[in-house]
């Protein structure tokens, strides 16, 4: 079991922010590998609910656990490489939202796995898809690129 933690601040509002990053139909223009997201049951904003995010042939099935619009969200994925649980909490600071997001991963390959996505801030990487979301989410906020 591995615990990975990335954060940074997204110039735009909570309510902004929360709502592009449960939006599947645009984890693939910041989720390193998605496909497609599919067999949804249930609403983004209810526990309970759930969805399968496509990595090519590969899928994991995901579940949310809790959620609170627009400040917390947390989930568990899975598949046979990476699985576990991922924590997210919104903030509100200054003009902006800070994201705080944990990993917890489950089963030896997952940690493994985890390690090698915690390790810099390359595209795929935890902090890379976080710099990405906040880079499109900036982008469409304010116009800038």
């Amino acid at each position: 079991m591995g615990t990975y933690r990335v954060t940074t601040l997204v110039a735009a509002p909570p309510e902004r922010v929360f709502a592009m990053w449960t939006d599947p139909d645009r984890f693939k223009e910041w989720i390193g590998g998605v496909t497609r997201v599919t067999d949804r049951v249930g609403s983004m904003d209810e526990a309970g609910s759930r969805y399968t995010v496509w990595f090519g042939r590969m899928k994991s099935p995901t579940e949310i656990l809790a959620v609170e619009r627009p400040w917390h969200i947390r989930t568990r994925f899975g598949n046979a490489i990476l699985k576990g649980e991922s924590d997210v909490r919104f903030a509100a600071e200054g003009d902006g939202t800070r994201i705080r997001q944990e990993f917890v991963t489950r089963g030896f390959v997952a940690a493994i796995v985890g390690r090698l996505f915690a390790m810099g801030s390359y595209k795929g990487s935890f902090k890379g898809e976080l710099e990405t979301f906040r880079k499109l989410v900036e982008k469409e906020t304010t116009g800038r690129s």
